[in-house]
């Protein structure tokens, strides 16, 4: 396991399972909100996004959480696992409403600074409008995962606190993580994949 591609709706919890990897493996983690947003909730321009991306990507070792889908086809060939968080609505929306207050008038760690948690009507707007499109494009990125890509379709916390309890277990490090590669593929939540 050297680059981890996590994908996810809005309030699937992609930052904090790409904290959690990074903190037991020793890998970078990259925030798409880093990228996607400049200082004071100014959208970076989409070329400037994909280069950035891009520039991840191409390195030898990285957890990279979150959207854009344009760049969606080379980081999947560049992955050596795929993490697909696929939560019910419901759950996210108060995982969203939730963080709203707990961080409102403050920058999250996985914001730029001066980016400070508010309400957005039009965030929610859109956590409504994409719930089935987004959802489907995410599922289809299993399908589209090269063989030898490690794929984990995780539906529940008991889910993710598996997939960590099992990555904990191996007790890898960061110079593992840097140097060799992991194979995931005996875990329950690998079983996942066979039933899409």
């Amino acid at each position: 396991m050297k680059r981890v591609m996590i994908v996810g709706q809005p309030g699937a919890g992609k930052s904090y399972l790409g904290r959690e990897i990074g903190r037991l493996t020793g890998l970078p983690v990259v925030h798409m909100d880093m990228i996607h947003w400049m200082p004071g909730w100014v959208e970076r321009d989409k070329t400037d996004k994909l280069a950035m991306v891009h520039e991840v990507e191409i390195s030898d070792a990285w957890v990279l959480e979150g959207g854009l889908s344009a760049s969606y086809a080379h980081r999947l060939h560049r992955a050596d696992t795929l993490i697909v968080l696929d939560f019910p609505l419901w759950l996210r929306s108060w995982r969203v409403f939730a963080r709203t207050l707990r961080d409102y008038g403050r920058s999250r760690e996985d914001l730029p600074r001066e980016c400070p948690e508010r309400f957005s009507w039009e965030f929610w707007k859109w956590i409504w409008d994409t719930r089935h499109t987004s959802r489907a494009q995410n599922l289809r990125l299993i399908s589209q995962a090269g063989q030898v890509t490690a794929v984990f379709h995780l539906q529940n916390r008991s889910d993710v606190t598996t997939f960590l309890k099992t990555l904990d277990a191996q007790g890898f490090s960061g110079q593992e993580a840097a140097h060799a590669a992991f194979d995931y593929r005996k875990t329950r939540a690998q079983g996942r994949r066979d039933r899409l």
